[in-house]
């Protein structure tokens, strides 16, 4: 009895943080609340130019790319080795000054937010490709490391990284907050692609979770700490080097388009094509609205119907085999103006539709702004959620165009909302509440690919259960006790 009445006290308490946290508007950049003796033994650990008071600089990192108004730190620092950040950590760890690691600030929940003020850690200046070993097919980056600039210096190995979550976010970042993107029907998220990681916890400590310096393509040894950091969003530690695997890059690559009737019919071929065994490596999808605004955006003539965008990786002859099944499949379920390349001009032309979405839909309304939020749910399961959704949206007057990963049961609603319409902006903060109720009802999960961040964490504990939210909830206070590791993140505060 007295520990329902604590958790529904707890829930109210919560909720009442929740809201306060969704707000739009930004809150003003308040003068720097760090002591005077802090500051110094920053400066002494990182130099003048690694430690910023600016206003300006604190508000870049006070804010993602997500809804989620900017709430910036009080000091910004800028390490150079992984013995600053923990040096840095230290400092923060006796003066009780929360620590928020900052990559690319390519986020889409609000996970840069300095909720409690503190220090952010920039760690652009750690941007080094420390080892590539080919045979072994894995490399180690540090935290400024950036998913094109690594594929930059891998072009003359033959080898590349293929999770690709479409902005150029930083490839620790992006295991910060396991992110995926098109690739992953075929090479996987972060998740599965990440061999080994360096953190540092929040009292300075460094740790390796596979080992230092170990790299095996697959290990049963003990606990898997790796994925334990994969996911965490910063709030365990901050990650200072990724060992990654890499993949020999395709001999061939082709491409194509193809319209369908139905969201159904468009999900019937997806399921036909991966038991057929075709080793898909994209295959994206697009609602009749997103093609439209495509089309009206990038002056294309595609059919304003549901639209799969495919992609395989192979041999000649390989492809060949993997084009004329799907292109059965396809044709069976009713599929129209099937369109395929092989040369890069004339990929790149197929997927201009894809590759443009996010500012095709701004289009739709200009001087508003796009909002993005995801959902993942069972193969079978989606062309249900997708219909429900588009009803949802039709309903409640929300600009939301639909693309979606949809070999993996993920999609994406990009919502175009005016940033001065409070009555619209609650709108569409209920919309995700009920887009995320309606995929967890249907055996899914809140968030596919962009993490919990501030937005998503009612959702996490509807999702999860009170038992496993104990659980990660008992792990956080083992390793970060005072928590100081981008508080407010991930995890409900604990009031009782």
């Amino acid at each position: 009895m007295l520990h329902g009445l604590i958790v529904r006290r707890r829930v109210l308490s919560l909720w009442r943080c929740f809201l306060q946290c969704r707000s739009i508007e930004s809150k003003p950049a308040a003068r720097s609340a760090a002591p005077d003796s802090v500051i110094s033994a920053l400066r002494a650990i990182c130099g003048e130019e690694g430690v910023s008071l600016s206003e300006a600089v604190r508000k870049q990192h006070g804010k993602d790319e997500s809804i989620h108004g900017c709430q910036p730190p009080d000091v910004v620092v800028f390490p150079r080795c992984v013995e600053e950040v923990s040096a840095l950590a230290k400092v923060c760890h006796n003066h009780n000054l929360p620590i928020i690691p900052f990559g690319t600030g390519t986020g889409l929940e609000g996970g840069v937010g300095a909720v409690k003020g503190g220090v952010s850690f920039s760690l652009r200046n750690m941007d080094q490709v420390l080892d590539l070993h080919q045979e072994d097919f894995d490399v180690t980056v540090e935290p400024g490391v950036t998913r094109k600039a690594l594929n930059a210096y891998l072009r003359d190995t033959g080898l590349w990284f293929p999770v690709d979550p479409g902005a150029d976010a930083s490839l620790c970042g992006m295991a910060a907050t396991s992110a995926s993107g098109t690739n992953a029907v075929r090479y996987g998220t972060m998740r599965e692609n990440v061999l080994n990681l360096e953190v540092v916890l929040a009292d300075g400590t460094v740790i390796h979770t596979a080992g230092k310096g170990r790299r095996p393509r697959k290990t049963s040894a003990g606990y898997n700490l790796t994925n334990l950091f994969v996911g965490s969003e910063g709030t365990l530690g901050i990650i200072t080097k990724t060992t990654l695997r890499l993949y020999g890059i395709p001999e061939a690559m082709v491409s194509a388009v193809c319209s369908f009737p139905s969201v159904q019919a468009a999900v019937d071929s997806t399921v036909q094509i991966l038991q057929a065994g075709v080793p898909i490596a994209r295959i994206e999808f697009l609602d009749d609205v997103m093609i439209e605004a495509c089309n009206r955006f990038s002056s294309l003539s595609y059919p304003v119907t549901p639209t799969l965008f495919l992609e395989f990786h192979g041999s000649e002859q390989s492809l060949k085999e993997q084009v004329d099944t799907t292109q059965d499949i396809t044709q069976s379920n009713g599929a129209a103006d099937f369109q395929w390349a092989t040369d890069a001009e004339d990929r790149n032309r197929l997927w201009k539709a894809r590759h443009d979405a996010w500012y095709a839909a701004l289009a739709l309304r200009p001087g508003c702004k796009a909002y993005a939020t995801d959902v993942c749910v069972p193969l079978s399961r989606l062309p249900q959620i997708i219909v429900e959704t588009k009803e949802d949206l039709i309903q409640n007057r929300i600009t939301g165009p639909i693309a979606g990963h949809v070999g993996d049961g993920n999609f994406h609603c990009l919502i175009v909302v005016d940033p001065k319409d409070q009555e619209e902006q609650d709108r569409v903060h209920l919309f995700t509440e009920r887009l995320a109720r309606r995929a967890l009802a249907m055996d899914g999960t809140c968030t596919g690919e962009h993490g919990v961040g501030l937005g998503k964490r009612i959702l996490l504990c509807e999702e999860m259960g009170p038992a496993a939210m104990q659980v990660m909830q008992g792990l956080k206070d083992t390793l970060d006790p005072k928590n100081l590791m981008n508080p407010g993140k991930i995890l409900l505060p604990v009031e009782l």
